[in-house]
């Protein structure tokens, strides 16, 4: 039989196979359509991080040593926790006179008691004593729905509350980045007092810390006429300092970590910034302050990356300080007066050096020369333009209260909101000069 008879004969299998072949050829098509090739997408995280692999990162500036006035700033910022400790709890009040904490504010008293202990102010005996009050609190915590701490407590009684202070038997949900950062300090009292560490992993163990971490993200809930939503949390800088948190304690938050799937790169006085390209609540374009990095370098230290876009973001504010003549400093504030919290940001709600409300409202006369931007960034970078910043809030300190928020901008007025977070960052950075970050355990 020729060739020719024996391809007509089997033509029926050559159809079929061109056709499987055809249909496997169309379902990778398919599969593929509109996603980017591995290398398409490669480059792409490449090209947007590019900027800061040719930023050199400013050096830090560890000192090894306190200054008299380095402190007094401490003993003044110690004050505010002498004042604001409820002495049947242990917690602190998240601002001066108001019973009312989170447990972001709760971390930072736990950051205020390890620095005020590595300055000198107390002894370890009261620095493991007052941690321990507050690890006692937190075990008897009721948590939101039996899984995790509320989103605010009344300082005296434990009791869940909402914002306005008043008592919630539902309550609020919990906040991912709340729970990740206290999670963060409690990292930090293990190491620097071991001999608590069996009293933090039962606490730990205690909150169903699982809960808040899926798919490698971040997870928090809020509660909507009634209702309990789940949510992913954090952006671009805050995400991240939260991951570092969970990875002390081995959660994979890989996904909260890695920064290229959710960052776009703005142009601000000639620095590039990161920012994150989803929307704050769905509705505003994300805010960079500089907090989420001051509490990374202060606590954790830098990673390479983290060190990058923190240069980038104080350089930027030097910048605009070089151009305009305006003491620039700007993180997320409380205010002396409604709406009582803004941030004043590097980029945020779709421009630079925008001031806005946490729905979203621009406040710009709100801007604040924040005091603890202003001792964060000296302590890491040291500059000659960081020492005109703490030069700049000095004046206003309070030596029976601690120190104010800061300077409005706009009419040279102080802030006069004093808060744990504040005083905390205060603590944390005139340690830093002395000792570095807090995960370093002293000699």
């Amino acid at each position: 039989m020729s060739f020719r008879q024996n391809l007509l004969r089997a033509r029926g299998h050559i159809v079929m196979i061109c056709a499987l072949i055809a249909g496997l050829l169309l379902v990778l098509w398919l599969e593929t359509l509109g996603e980017p090739a591995p290398d398409s997408t490669r480059n792409m995280a490449q090209d947007l991080m590019q900027p800061f692999e040719s930023l050199s990162p400013l050096p830090l500036a560890i000192r090894g040593e306190s200054s008299e006035r380095d402190m007094e700033h401490a003993r003044i910022a110690w004050t505010y926790f002498q004042n604001n400790v409820d002495e049947e709890t242990g917690l602190a009040n998240s601002v001066h006179n108001y019973p009312s904490t989170t447990m972001w504010e709760t971390g930072s008293y736990i950051v205020a008691v390890l620095s005020a202990e590595r300055l000198g102010l107390i002894d370890r005996a009261e620095a493991e004593a007052r941690l321990g009050k507050v690890l006692s609190s937190l075990q008897s915590l009721r948590l939101f729905q039996d899984t995790l701490p509320n989103k605010a407590y009344q300082t005296r009684t434990l009791e869940l509350v909402d914002y306005g202070n008043k008592p919630s038997e539902l309550g609020l949900g919990w906040s991912a980045l709340d729970v990740a950062r206290i999670v963060g300090t409690l990292g930090l009292v293990e190491r620097n007092h071991p001999e608590l560490a069996d009293e933090v992993e039962k606490l730990l163990n205690h909150w169903q810390l699982d809960q808040m971490v899926q798919g490698g993200e971040l997870i928090g809930t809020n509660v909507t006429a009634g209702e309990v939503r789940r949510n992913q949390e954090g952006r671009v800088g805050y995400e991240q300092y939260a991951a570092k948190a969970m990875m002390l304690f081995g959660y994979d938050v890989y996904r909260a970590y890695e920064v290229e799937d959710n960052l776009m790169v703005k142009q601000v006085e000639g620095q590039p910034i990161p920012v994150d390209s989803r929307l704050h609540r769905a509705t505003t374009p994300a805010f960079v302050v500089s907090e989420p990095y001051l509490f990374d370098g202060l606590e954790f230290g830098f990673d390479d990356r983290s060190h990058r876009f923190a240069t980038a973001i104080y350089r930027a504010q030097e910048a605009r300080h070089a151009e305009t003549g305006k003491l620039t400093a700007v993180t997320e504030s409380h205010l002396a007066e409604a709406p009582y919290f803004a941030y004043s940001t590097v980029w945020g709600g779709g421009s630079p050096w925008a001031v806005m409300t946490f729905t979203g409202e621009r406040i710009d006369s709100r801007r604040t020369l924040a005091t603890k931007a202003a001792f964060g960034w000296d302590a890491l970078f040291g500059t000659d333009y960081t020492t005109q910043l703490v030069d700049a809030v000095e004046a206003f300190a309070d030596p029976e209260k601690g120190w104010p928020e800061g300077i409005y901008e706009e009419t040279g007025e102080v802030n006069g909101s004093t808060t744990a977070n504040t005083n905390a960052v205060v603590l944390a950075a005139l340690a830093f000069k002395a000792t570095g970050p807090l995960m370093r355990v002293v000699p």
